[in-house]
């Protein structure tokens, strides 16, 4: 057996400890209960619930890191989780099941009922969500007559087949709230309402059977279709977008539900990163629940990885960070996990009230301020300010949709200033408790690292690693060429251009296209006369396309269905000519996607002879699918010497094409790992067999990013972008689950050359944590929850604004670099003192924070000596440096 590093050791017992959990326990991990709803919530288990969910799909992480981000869902705040059940994961092939690794759907359920949380199970099974064909499996669209998601006998048969599939499979786990288990809320279909009107009256038809089959069959909890205005009266319609506060129900009997609050975006390759500023996210969630809202999910709370080839598109990332609170890796995304996880104490702190009002009250404030109000009393109460704390539970949400002026309201006989562009949250109708455009929630500044020790083969001599040991290595790598013809008897030759996916049915991105072209001397004599060169003509193609005239790559096309017009070259006599098409990712998204297809569509011809153009779909044509290297499985521990692996040297990199091996230990430590391939062009990864993704070096625009970030006004996906003029992506996520300490094998297949001795093993971690909070601010949302609170006892010194930092787990604050009470300038990493400064601030913060994993400070006179300046709102600004509590000082910047 091979030696196993400590991570990996605390791995392993965690998922002992899971399984010892669920051997001891019951299935049930709560008593049963039934769900319901009426016009104004979903009713659990007798009683009204204002529920906040938070998307984590189940494939897009490993099952080691499921508990984590389980838990820190439930830490930020979250009710519900919410995932997509994908088909093609599932059935790979028709009537084959998996439900293994990242597609244990059971265990991850029951992980999510064992945290005391609830589940929304979108099963759809069309799911979107930017993953390969929408989630449906490529075998589906060879069924005789089938037309996708209308009203068509075949596609029916198969989808009800699977929808019941996995309810059977839920109920025989016991995993339904009547059962005892987390599953509260289903999905069938998904966002069906923007396609509907492409089918006609077959796509109405579909609608109200999809409902009707959902509901037959006995799952027991409520149905949804979002984005479906039409959906019949037995299922809830719920709201898909950035802002859902105006959304309502197709029937006054439904709730008001959000299952898709973007709160970020997707990325294609070559493209800006998207950023959802916070403070606008916590404005949108807020005027939701201000306006009736009850269920609100976020799209997604962790984002996650595209592994392997399930990333959709065509050209999205492997990365689906999507901005969302917690990140790729695992860790949580500051400010935005902890600005919400305040705003869902503060919603939690009105619930009462939310759910005893069936509608709120509207009392307008001003020309764009207003009021709602959620109480048991009379609504003359409330219009004659004669409400008393005594009668009943009363909340409010104070909200000012101005873009850009700050008002001042008067509200039940008191005054309030709003900010723009935000919602003031008040329990009591009193007290606010919290505003979603006053950020108190500390900032985390990532690093990506150098981990040591670097990209090492096992045969590298040891004094050449500690040589180069702290920089970019040139470690022992060993290579092998892509063959550029046919390299196996499993092929095949027909006349014609064939459609790629007829074809390829997905089991990998590449399909090679042989012929042979003659080249006669009138027509050289031609080409030299006229000045002019042959061309690969076709009409549409996509997502990649490769032209190698006698083994050399002489050109390339990116694009979808674009059009192609390729110089080539040739030689007198006969001429071998390679197509190459490639998918970048199956189109997930759109009506009729049976017929979308892949590869070229149109006419396809050679132009420029002397005789005329010659047309490629009236030659033999020789196909073969994949890459040599795939179907010997080289990536993988078993089969790769199967390879003739010759040592690469820095001065003989082959430039297209090409397989490189190498062996790396995995770094100390609990920290993320990542693969920065930034030295590398286009290709797939592997470490240990596990397929990490494709990578690209695509470069984004040099213009369209923002210096400054306005969160204020309506956001889309272009308002806030940043890494212009950079590569989309350079690390992909390595989980710590699928390394050994030592001996892991590295295997990168290169299309377009780059520099494997570039490479390096990274580790991500937020190293930086700032916070700035003012005298202004409100106090944290733990001393509102106070049972002082309710009786309205507490005491205005308790009730002091306060900085919380906290380093991730497995760190501690080792220095603090920057400390202001006054009125300290600029920004984290940009902090700069003013006149208005406390001398020791540094001192006092520095004894409070230095040697913990998280420290609190009072933003008071008190706790700084005195006033620095009278008269005038202080601020304390603090930034922090974390370390390892494990391995101090052998980071390096």
């Amino acid at each position: 057996m091979a030696a196993r590093g400590s991570g990996e050791a605390v791995l392993e017992c965690l998922s002992l400890f899971i399984v010892l959990h669920f051997f001891f326990v019951s299935a049930n991990f709560f008593k049963p209960f039934n769900v319901s709803y009426d016009h104004r919530a979903l009713i659990i288990n007798g009683q009204r619930r204002m529920l906040i969910s938070g998307g984590i799909h189940y494939p897009r992480a490993t099952p080691e890191m499921w508990p984590d981000l389980i838990a820190k869902s439930k830490e930020g705040g979250v009710d519900v989780i919410q995932t997509y059940v994908f088909w093609n994961g599932h059935e790979p092939v028709k009537g084959q099941y998996f439900f293994e690794g990242r597609y244990d759907i059971v265990k991850f359920v029951k992980l999510v009922g064992a945290s005391g949380l609830y589940l929304h199970l979108r099963i759809g099974p069309y799911v979107c969500a930017e993953w390969n064909f929408g989630g449906f499996p490529v075998w589906l669209r060879d069924i005789p007559g089938i037309v996708f998601r209308t009203n068509n006998d075949p596609f029916k048969e198969e989808m009800q087949r699977f929808v019941k599939k996995i309810v059977d499979l839920m109920r025989e786990e016991m995993l339904f709230s009547w059962q005892g288990g987390p599953i509260i809320l289903l999905q069938i279909e998904n966002e069906y309402g923007n396609i509907e009107h492409s089918f006609g009256p077959g796509g109405k038809e579909y609608v109200k059977w999809a409902a009707r089959m959902a509901v037959g069959l006995g799952a027991g909890v409520p149905w949804i279709m979002c984005r479906q205005t039409d959906a019949p009266e037995n299922i809830i319609d719920a709201c898909n977008a950035y802002y859902c506060d105006g959304y309502k129900p197709n029937s006054h009997k439904k709730p008001i539900f959000w299952t898709e609050d973007w709160d970020g975006w997707y990325t294609t390759w070559g493209g800006r990163l998207p950023h959802r500023p916070v403070e606008d996210l916590a404005f949108a969630v807020a005027r939701f629940f201000e306006r009736g809202g009850s269920f609100q999910n976020y799209y997604m709370y962790f984002g996650g990885t595209n592994f392997g080839r399930t990333a959709g598109g065509p050209f999205y990332i492997t990365s689906y960070d999507y901005d969302a609170p917690i990140d790729e890796y695992g860790l949580l995304s500051e400010p935005k996990w902890g600005h919400l996880k305040d705003l869902h104490t503060a919603i939690k702190l009105c619930e009462p009230a939310l759910v005893a009002a069936d509608s709120p009250h509207y009392i307008k404030l001003g020309s764009k301020q207003e009021a709602h109000v959620y109480c048991a009393s009379a609504h003359t109460d409330i219009l004659n300010s004669t409400w008393h704390r005594s009668k009943s539970s009363c909340s409010a949400f104070l909200a000012n949709i101005d873009e850009r002026k700050t008002a001042t309201v008067r509200f039940l006989g008191q005054s309030y200033t709003l900010p723009p562009w935000s919602v003031s949250i008040l329990p009591d109708c009193k007290n606010v408790v919290f505003n979603t455009a006053k950020v108190a929630a500390q900032t985390s500044i990532k690093y990506v690292e150098l981990a040591l020790p670097y990209l090492t083969d096992i045969s590298t001599p040891p004094h050449l690693m500690a040589q180069n040991e702290g920089s970019n290595i040139r470690t022992s790598w060993v290579t092998v060429k892509e063959p550029i013809s046919v390299w196996s008897e499993n092929n095949f030759t027909v006349e014609g251009i064939l459609e790629h996916l007829n074809v390829t049915k997905d089991r990998s991105d590449y399909l090679w296209h042989f012929t042979r072209i003659y080249v006669s001397d009138d027509d050289i004599a031609f080409w030299e006369e006229n000045k002019v060169s042959p061309a690969v003509t076709i009409d549409s193609m996509r997502d990649v396309l490769r032209v190698f005239v006698n083994g050399q790559l002489i050109g390339s096309v990116i694009g979808h269905w674009v059009k192609v017009v390729q110089p080539v070259q040739f030689q007198k006599g006969y001429n071998d000519l390679v197509l190459l098409s490639q998918t970048v990712g199956l189109q997930n998204y759109g009506a009729f996607l049976e017929r979308d297809g892949a590869g070229f569509k149109g006419q396809s011809k050679l132009t420029g002879f002397k005789d005329g153009d010659i047309d490629l779909s009236n030659l033999l044509w020789t196909y073969q699918v994949g890459l040599q290297g795939e179907y010997l499985k080289i990536y993988t521990e078993g089969n790769n010497e199967r390879a003739e692996w010759t040592d690469l040297t820095l001065d003989d990199i082959p430039s297209t094409f090409t397989w490189y091996k190498t062996y790396f230990d995995a770094p100390a430590g609990a920290d993320p790992v990542a693969l920065d391939l930034g030295s590398m062009g286009k290709g797939q990864a592997w470490v240990n067999g596990h397929h990490i993704g494709r990578y690209w070096t695509l470069v984004a625009p040099e213009d369209g990013c923002q210096r400054n970030c306005d969160y204020r006004g309506a956001y889309s996906s272009g308002k806030c972008t940043t890494n212009c003029g950079n590569p989309t992506q350079t690390w992909y996520h390595i989980p710590r689950s699928w390394l050994r300490a030592s001996n892991n094998l590295l295997v990168l297949f290169e299309e377009t050359g780059g520099n494997p001795f570039e490479i390096s093993i990274k580790l991500r971690s937020a190293r930086v944590i700032c916070a700035q909070v003012s005298q202004t601010h409100y106090p944290p949302l733990q001393k509102w929850v106070h049972p002082d609170f309710i009786g309205g006892n507490i005491s205005v010194k308790d009730m002091t604004p306060e900085i919380q930092l906290q380093c991730q787990d497995g760190y501690i604050i080792s220095s603090i670099e920057f400390a202001s009470y006054g009125t300290p300038q600029g920004s984290c990493q940009k902090y700069s003192r003013s006149n208005c400064h406390a001398p020791n601030s540094l001192s006092v913060v520095a004894k409070a924070c230095e040697g913990r994993s998280k420290c609190n400070i009072s933003v008071s006179n008190a706790v700084f000596g005195g006033d620095p300046c009278h008269g005038i709102v202080k601020t304390l600004a603090v930034e922090a440096r974390c370390v390892s509590s494990t391995k101090v000082g052998s980071f390096q910047y």
